[in-house]
Parts: structure tokens; C-alpha cells; sequence
């Protein structure tokens, strides 16, 4: 019994724990740049679209598995927020609202330990390493049309095998190079762990709930080796945006591992699959300037 609780509490205390040290870091180093008058302007009439936008990019990535930075990003560009706001206050949100999103799967029991654990050590050694290539070697948005290339074709699987009577599951050889690669991805060309990593593992057949789950709750370490990053070397100037998205995805958390939970596997999948094409086809289009 103590066993159970000592592994029940560490889905919990983990996440607490990184989050609260990095923020005592970020304060010791003085990279997060506060201002009373600052903090008195900061509550405006824009706080409230903020805190909208993180709580409906977090219900769709946390019931589909994928799509926070590119929903979250595409609406405060439309709010007006300047891009490259816009790409640090969702890294940096994107830490805290993944580790409710972890907690909260954990909770509704939609997290595969072993699938969790084969993804966890892969997906954030393939972060970080993505992230020092992209500060010296390469370039992102080269790649990015390639990977979504790659990414129509699996969601054209996902959509083939939903519609297919009999869904028979593959066995996923090479689960720790897929994880290094989604995690890769995710840094060098700012998102990819959601529609790399679910779309391939439901390709192949595997549940929808358990595979959200578990790679939502793996999400969290990549997301923080990520953010940390920014957090440490541009700091945070943008807290109105970032504590917004915080607000909203921390809300929307809990309902959508509900969510996940009772939406059926064939129409989740479609969605998915669509999901995965229409973002792909967006960054193509956006990558060759079509737009």
C-alpha cells in the first residue's frame, strides 16, 4: 500500500518540484523581468483573451494529444502579440500547462506506464539535443516542410485504419529512436511531439486513450527541457501572455483527460488524422510562402 502511494505521489511531486526550482533559478539569475507598473498594466482588458486562448489550445491538445503551439500561436498572432512574444510565452507556458496535463491523465488513469517510460529518457535527450543544433547548425524552417511531408502521410494512415472495420494492432518497434525524434523535431522546428509521436503510434494501431495519455504526460519532461532553455537565455518579458496561457491550459487540463475518456475511438482518430493534415499542409503552404 505504501508502495502505490509513494508511486502515486511522484506524479504530483515531481512536477511541482521542477517548476518551483526553475522559477527560484529564473528569480536568482534575474531573467524574469517584473515592473510594478508593469504588474499594475498587466491585468487589461487582454488578460482575459489570453487566458482563453491557453485554456482552448490545452483542450484541444490535451483531448487530441497534439497542436497546443500551433493553436496557441496562431491565435496571439491574431491578438496582436509580436511573433517572437508569441514563441517564448507559449515554450515557457507550454512547461507548466504540460505538467497539468500529465497529473491530470495520471489522475483519469489514461497513462500506459511502460509506453511513459519508453518515451520519457528518449524524447528529452532528443530535445535537447535539437536545441543546442538549432543555436549552431541548423536551420528549422528548412526541415519544417519535409517533417510535414511526413506527417500528411501518417495522417492519412490514421484516418485509413479509423475507417476500417477491424483495427488490428502492430506491434512499435523502435520506440526510443521515435521519441528521439519527436523530441528532436519539437526544438528545432518549435512543435512536432504531438502529431510525430501520437500520429505514429496510432498509425500503428494503438489504443487512442492510453496513447494521448502517456504522450501527453511524456510531453511534460520535453516541454521543460525546452522552456527551460528559453527561460535561461531570453528570459520572460511577456509574463501578461505567458501567465494567461498558464490560467487557461491549467484549466483546461482535467477536462481534456475527461474528454479523452469519452470520446469514441473511431471519430477521435479522424480527428486526429485531419488534425495532423490540415496543420501539415499549414506549414508547408506557410514555408514556401504560398501565404
Amino acid at each position: 500500500m505504501q508502495k502505490i502511494l509513494s508511486n502515486r505521489a511522484i506524479w504530483y511531486i515531481a512536477p511541482a518540484a521542477l517548476l518551483f526550482s526553475s522559477f527560484i533559478v529564473l528569480i536568482y539569475s534575474g531573467n524574469v523581468h517584473f515592473s510594478w507598473s508593469a504588474i499594475q498594466d498587466g491585468f487589461n482588458s487582454d488578460f482575459g483573451f489570453y487566458v482563453l486562448v491557453g485554456l482552448g489550445a490545452q483542450l484541444v491538445d490535451g483531448t487530441l494529444g497534439m497542436a497546443y503551439g500551433v493553436t496557441s500561436t496562431s491565435f496571439l498572432l491574431s491578438l496582436g502579440v509580436p511573433p517572437a512574444v508569441s514563441s517564448t510565452s507559449v515554450h515557457v507556458a507550454e512547461m507548466f500547462t504540460t505538467g497539468a496535463s500529465a497529473i491530470s491523465h495520471f489522475k483519469f488513469g489514461n497513462i500506459n506506464k511502460k509506453l511513459f517510460r519508453n518515451l520519457l529518457i528518449p524524447g528529452v535527450l532528443g530535445s535537447v539535443t535539437g536545441a543546442y543544433l538549432l543555436a549552431d547548425f541548423i536551420d528549422g524552417n528548412v526541415i519544417k516542410p519535409y517533417i510535414s511531408i511526413y506527417m500528411i502521410i501518417l495522417g492519412i494512415i490514421i484516418i485509413r485504419k479509423a475507417l476500417q472495420k477491424n483495427i488490428v494492432k502492430q506491434r512499435t518497434k523502435r520506440l526510443g529512436l521515435l521519441a528521439v525524434f519527436g523530441g528532436f523535431m519539437d526544438s528545432i522546428g518549435g512543435g512536432g511531439w504531438g502529431p510525430i509521436v501520437t500520429s505514429s503510434l496510432l498509425g500503428r494501431g494503438r489504443d487512442p486513450r492510453y496513447t494521448i495519455g502517456s504522450v501527453n504526460a511524456a510531453e511534460f519532461a520535453v516541454s521543460f527541457a525546452s522552456g527551460i532553455t528559453f527561460l535561461l537565455f531570453e528570459g520572460v518579458n511577456s509574463w501578461q501572455v505567458v501567465l494567461g496561457l498558464i490560467v487557461g491550459g491549467t484549466i483546461a487540463s482535467p477536462l481534456g483527460a475527461i474528454f479523452v475518456n469519452k470520446v469514441k475511438r473511431k471519430p477521435m482518430m479522424i480527428l486526429v488524422g485531419t488534425l495532423v493534415i490540415i496543420i501539415s499542409l499549414r506549414t508547408i503552404i506557410k514555408s514556401f510562402h504560398l501565404i
